[in-house]
């Protein structure tokens, strides 16, 4: 699929991070934009910016995703307004550190809803167009978490295997529809995340962490390039490569360390 003037993307969590940086990379193929985030005032700036920079049709779309009406809201709203999504970047999404028996379980239960229901139920409300029309794609951003369990962030990492097993299911079901998806996966980065998760200084191993820009060029590369599964970082793919050799008990030591459990 071409980067062209008549393709719309609609980005889930666009506010900030590899989101934000994923709308720069969209608007500088010249697409139309949908930025939807709960941030109303980041998104408008974002939004004025794109269109300044890159001469391109942008809207704004606030959306809580936490709440489980909010992606049949999204689709219904767009609907109406007559746009038709070609790409949808499920971005939107949260972590938590601590172990789990001690975390609040609403924030847990809230974690599964935006990282997992949501961006399936935004896909099945999507998808099926795309593969009517024979034209469009899906970028799914996943983490390397989703290649190990996670002790410190049990959900979290459990919700990432669900979006790359997901993905990857979905790859095999589209052959031959011309209709493509693509998991972006990436290690540390450069953003809120870690303040939100309330990890930034638990971890016992430290990593190097890439910039947002980085993670949204590689992972806007390789969904133009229809790759399925998409690693950025040489320390990542190691990291992935890593876990295949070692046995299962070593691999979740290593996950909690790094957690700094």
């Amino acid at each position: 699929m071409s980067g062209t003037n008549s393709e719309t993307v609609l980005i889930t969590g666009a506010s900030s991070g590899i989101g934000l940086e994923l709308a720069k990379c969209f608007a500088g193929d010249g697409s139309r934009l949908v930025l939807t985030a709960r941030n109303t005032a980041a998104l408008q700036s974002l939004a004025d910016e794109l269109r300044h920079a890159h001469n391109v049709e942008t809207s704004v779309l606030t959306a809580d995703l936490s709440r489980p009406e909010t992606p049949e809201c999204v689709f219904r709203e767009l609907q109406g307004r007559g746009i038709t999504v070609d790409a949808l970047v499920n971005n939107a999404g949260f972590g938590a550190w601590g172990k789990f028996a001690e975390l609040p379980l609403p924030g847990q239960l809230e974690m599964l809803q935006v990282n997992i229901t949501a961006l399936a139920q935004l896909t099945g409300l999507f998808l099926p167009g795309m593969v009517q029309r024979r034209r469009g794609g899906i970028l799914n951003v996943a983490s390397v978490a989703g290649f190990l369990p996670g002790p410190g962030m049990a959900v979290y990492y459990a919700t990432k295997a669900c979006v790359l097993s997901f993905t990857e299911a979905l790859a095999e079901e589209l052959a031959g529809t011309n209709v493509t998806v693509t998991a972006l996966c990436p290690g540390p980065t450069v953003t809120n995340f870690g303040k939100v998760a309330h990890n930034d200084k638990k971890r016992k191993i430290r990593m190097v962490r890439m910039s947002a820009e980085a993670v949204a060029c590689y992972g806007h590369r390789a969904f133009r390039k229809k790759r399925v599964v998409a690693v950025p970082g040489l320390q990542n793919r190691l990291l992935i490569l890593l876990t295949r050799f070692a046995s299962r008990s070593i691999v979740r030591k290593t996950a909690g360390k790094l957690n700094g459990i």
